[in-house]
């Protein structure tokens, strides 16, 4: 099969052949009709995470995709020959396994069925982004009346959150340059604060928001220092995808907060799916790219240009 991998560490990732995964008890081998490209994929690309969790070449790109089962292994019920999926594989070590492939083996409980109504790009775009908006905020406890910011609101993660936040009936403060207000606001934004503006984020959040905002969603910051933690009022909660939610420092202005991780296992992402179907969430594809062009994509993830989701398109 072909596949967009690293062929050894330090290697710039290439697209060659490799054996096809072969399916084992408890997993399901997919023709994969479509990827997409996540912030972690670049990081497993570049290197970044090799000392954090061992990695094993050729290390295959991609942790999202969508399509048609091939095989099933022994244990796995839900899900048949020839029906069409959504799946994830999560990063367990040594990790090597992965999804920008004419092939994928994923974990059962991280399959789940497609809905007719959902294009398999679209669908390929939504397990972890979307697995991580829902876990952001749930974890800030969002509920309607309430006010959140979301910083890095225009990525992948940020769209999900943008929608399901408004979608409570809160009301939804997002970052982002001036050229990105339109879409963020479509998604479901009252305001837009321009992070590219020489005045900090608190500080222009302070102008519409005097009180602070209940919550703050962080989807861009690795340490407790990015945070615009004085946007929000004391008592407020804070949720980082990224592992900047330091209790201590969050306690020290008045705040909870929790450092979420994804779990994009079907009982999340099926449902998740279904609003997607439905036209309730948008999954917003911004770039889609042939397999031959993948890596193109994870060059614009390293340069922090990407806007909502980039998808490789491999299969029919």
């Amino acid at each position: 099969m072909r596949a967009l991998n690293v062929p050894e560490a330090g290697a710039a990732p290439v697209v060659s052949d490799l054996p096809i995964p072969q399916v084992a008890d408890g997993t399901v081998l997919v023709r994969v009709v479509a990827a997409a490209l996540n912030a972690v994929d670049n990081a497993l690309a570049s290197g970044m995470m090799a000392e954090m969790m061992p990695h094993a070449y050729p290390l295959v790109i991609g942790r999202d995709a969508a399509g048609i089962v091939e095989a099933v292994g022994a244990g796995v019920d839900h899900v048949a020959v020839g029906d069409a999926v959504i799946g994830n594989i999560s990063l367990i070590p040594p990790i090597q396994a992965g999804t920008v492939a004419e092939y994928a083996l994923f974990p059962a409980a991280a399959v789940t069925a497609k809905p007719a109504a959902l294009d398999f790009v679209s669908a390929a775009a939504l397990p972890l982004a979307g697995a991580a908006a829902h876990a952001s905020v749930e974890a800030i406890e969002a509920r309607a009346g309430q006010t959140v910011l979301v910083t890095g609101a225009t990525g992948g993660v940020g769209s999900y959150a943008v929608q399901l936040l408004a979608a409570r009936g809160v009301t939804v403060v997002a970052t982002g340059a001036p050229a990105d207000a339109d879409r963020l606001t479509a998604l479901g934004a009252t305001t837009v604060v321009d992070h590219t503006a020489a005045t900090p984020i608190a500080d222009q959040v302070a102008a519409t928001c005097p009180d602070g905002v209940d919550a703050l969603i962080d989807l861009v910051s690795y340490s407790p220092d990015g945070l615009a933690l004085s946007a929000v009022r004391k008592g407020g909660r804070v949720a980082s995808t990224l592992g900047a939610a330091d209790e201590q420092t969050l306690a020290g202005a008045g705040l909870t907060g929790a450092n979420v991780m994804a779990a994009p296992v079907r009982e999340i992402v099926g449902p998740l799916a279904a609003q997607a179907a439905a036209g309730t969430l948008k999954i917003d594809v911004t770039t889609v790219l042939p397999l031959d062009r993948a890596a193109e994509g994870l060059a614009t993830i390293a340069a922090g240009a990407a806007r909502g989701k980039i998808a490789v398109r491999i299969g029919d």
